[in-house]
């Protein structure tokens, strides 16, 4: 700073050196034509370069989430021993002989919608006459059923199933 290379300001208790630009020569208007075509033109290159790194870092994502040659050869033989157990498991059923006949099957299913239609029709008598009876009665339906001995369906968790 003495000899006057470089330039120092001084900021508080701070001080900032840097070179003195003034000894520096002067550029003339080509010369800075030239240095922005060359800033364009690295600029371009540094573009293309970032372009480059995405598209490869993406590639390199895509090859890190497939899985490998070994893994895919542990799954395949996985894949493999399920296919043959389901196969297995399939010949079973086709060659069992205690098969439902379609006639069986809708019959028990017009059994079952019988019952469950009588089922809903006691129920509801039944909860008809309780409520006639609970009209009169000066306990609360809980204490009533109590002292009657009557179990209700919610009570053991039974819910009439759908038609």
């Amino acid at each position: 700073a003495q000899q006057g290379r470089v330039r120092e300001k001084v900021y508080g208790k701070q001080k900032i050196y840097f070179a003195d630009q003034e000894q520096l020569p002067a550029a003339s208007d080509a010369e800075l034509r030239g240095l922005d075509g060359e800033i364009a033109a690295r600029s371009g290159q540094l573009q293309a370069l970032q372009q480059s790194c995405r598209h490869m870092e993406t590639e390199l994502k895509d090859l890190n989430s497939s899985m490998t040659t070994p893994e895919i050869a542990r799954e395949i033989e996985a894949l493999r021993k399920d296919c043959a157990s389901y196969t297995e498991k399939l010949e079973r059923i086709k060659s069992a002989t205690n098969h439902v006949t379609p006639e069986e099957k809708e019959k028990v299913c017009r059994e079952q919608q019988l019952y469950r239609r009588e089922w809903r029709r006691r129920k509801r008598m039944a909860t008809e006459l309780l409520d006639a009876i609970l009209e009169g009665y000066p306990k609360s339906k809980k204490q009533f059923f109590e002292e009657v001995g009557i179990e209700t369906d919610e009570d053991h968790g039974v819910v009439l199933p759908a038609t």
